[in-house]
């Protein structure tokens, strides 16, 4: 190598060492934070076969995305819900870890009832029906209906109601999941028919998920719901499948909790009642 040659690899060799030496300079980006918000999950779910009566309410406190607290259990609040037509108060008793029970509440199918939570003084209130959910003819298992022909899938199949508008959720587990999968769906287009509902798995090595087998075991759940309900938990599903480097960024999703006395200071969560069917289905 003669010296021209020399001179011209010192010379990169210096600009690509100063360029890796400019591209350690520190950015701080001020990130926006939300105040903290009472988060209602007042989810009042009647499984049919059951009397109903054993309900829970929880209350936390929402944090920044960057906090390292992780306590957000609220105590000490006060919360009742209400039987719009009788009157009659289910009180829930604080139990000092964030969730109020209630050993008493009556459920009756189409009957309007109201959420009243206190807390730091102000109060929360949310209005919501107790919604009926038809009930399951078959589960079975099948090759058919899936986005992969080769994945077994599981198959609820039930008959929807006709000349009325119905709304459900399914929420389907297997058994050793960490997380459950939720899926919406209403009958504007299938208005009185049988429905078959399909749910499978798709191998993924970047989830750790993998296709059902036999010996699996699923635990499904099928809710009647409010169309509020509905919109409301549409939303949050597409929110929790978006992602990647073009996706939006998710907005914060308002509930049904209305705070009477500052407006501006609204909680997060949902007030919901449902009729609901569980099962657990064994892939053969």
């Amino acid at each position: 190598m003669n010296v021209y040659s020399k001179v011209i690899v010192f010379l990169i060799l210096f600009v690509v060492v100063i360029t890796c030496v400019s591209c350690e300079d520190v950015i701080d980006v001020d990130v926006q934070t939300e105040p903290s918000r009472l988060t209602i999950e007042a989810s009042i779910d009647w499984e049919k076969g059951t009397t109903g009566n054993n309900q829970t309410i929880k209350l936390s406190t929402s944090t920044p995305y960057f906090s390292t607290n992780t306590n957000t259990n609220v105590t000490g609040a006060t919360v009742s819900i209400t039987n719009d037509t009788s009157g009659a108060e289910f009180i829930f008793v604080d139990q000092n870890n964030g969730t109020y029970l209630a050993n008493d509440f009556v459920p009756i199918l189409n009957q309007s009832y109201t959420l009243n939570v206190l807390y730091n003084g102000e109060q929360y209130s949310a209005n919501e029906t107790l919604k009926p959910v038809t009930d399951v003819k078959e589960i079975r298992q099948s090759r058919e209906d899936g986005d992969d022909e080769n994945a077994l899938e599981v198959n609820l199949i039930f008959d929807d109601p006709v000349d009325e508008e119905n709304y459900y959720l399914f929420r389907f587990k297997e058994q050793g999941d960490l997380l459950a999968e939720l899926e919406s769906a209403d009958d504007e287009f299938v208005n009185g028919n049988e429905i078959s509902w399909w749910y499978e798995k798709e191998d993924d090595s970047s989830t750790n998920t993998e296709e059902f087998k036999p010996g699996d075991v699923v635990n499904i759940d099928f809710f009647g719901i409010s169309e509020s309900y509905y919109n409301y938990i549409s939303i949050l599903i597409e929110q929790s499948e978006s992602g990647g480097l073009f996706s939006s960024t998710p907005v914060a999703l308002k509930g049904n909790c209305i705070n009477l006395d500052n407006e501006d200071n609204y909680a997060y969560g949902y007030f919901r009642l449902t009729e609901t069917v569980t099962s657990t289905y064994t892939f053969q």
